[in-house]
Formats: structure tokens, sequence, C-alpha cells
């Protein structure tokens, strides 16, 4: 009887460990990663015209590196809009030299697409130059 209630209590801690561990993964550094897909704003627009379930399924999740034009800058929200079309958030705070109208390449977690605002979002970015 003790054995069993043993390997009953083993089984269940094993089971918690396992919870937990798949509950609580690591968080991906994206500014560490490479990017997956390095695209411009017009070929992204382009393919998410063309099928946007499938732009998506390729797009969502994946670490993408863009390069464009910063129309507006957000110090206060850690956020930029890249050519009227591109919401993109950084962890860290903005660098101080950045002006609208500069060129900027950044790479970032790819949200999605957001209908209403008709704009692509972005998380975790991080400017490469």
């Amino acid at each position: 009887m003790n054995k069993k209630l043993g390997y009953g209590i083993l089984i269940l801690l094993l089971i918690a460990f396992a919870i937990y561990s798949y509950t609580y993964q690591e968080h991906r550094d994206i500014s560490n990663e490479e990017a997956t897909f390095a695209i411009t704003i017009p070929a992204l627009e382009k393919e998410f015209t063309a099928n946007d379930s499938l732009a998506f399924a390729k797009y969502q999740d994946q670490t993408i590196e863009l390069d464009a034009k910063i129309t507006t800058i957000d110090f206060e929200n850690k956020a930029i809009i890249l050519d009227h079309k591109v919401f993109a958030t950084f962890n860290d705070s903005l660098p101080k030299n950045l002006i609208s109208g500069k060129k900027i390449k950044i790479k970032g977690r790819f949200l999605g697409y957001d209908e209403l605002l008709e704009e692509f979002k972005m998380d975790q970015s991080s400017i490469i130059r």
C-alpha cells in the first residue's frame, strides 16, 4: 500500500513539473535571433493582399527585418510607425537622435495585420542601424 502511494505521489510530482516547465518557458530574445525574413513593406502588403491567411501563417510570430522610413515616433510608449504602415514597439527606450523621415532598419517579432487601422504590428523590436 505504501509503495503504491509513493509511486502515485512521484507520478503526480512529475506531471506537475512537466506542466510547470511547459507553462513557464524561457522567453525568446528577439534582438539576438537571426531574422527569419528580410522584407520590404510593399512586398509584405502584396502578400497580405494576395492571400492574407497564407501570409499570416507564414509571418506570424516570426522575426522579421524591415528597412523603411520613420513616419511617427512615440518616445513615451517606445513605439514608432514606419511608412504609415508598420506599428513597432520596443522593449528598450528609443534613442533620442531618431527623427521622422529618417530611414531605419529594425528587427522584431511580427504580430499580424490590424484591418481596422490598416497597419502591421510588431513588438520586441530593436534598431539594427
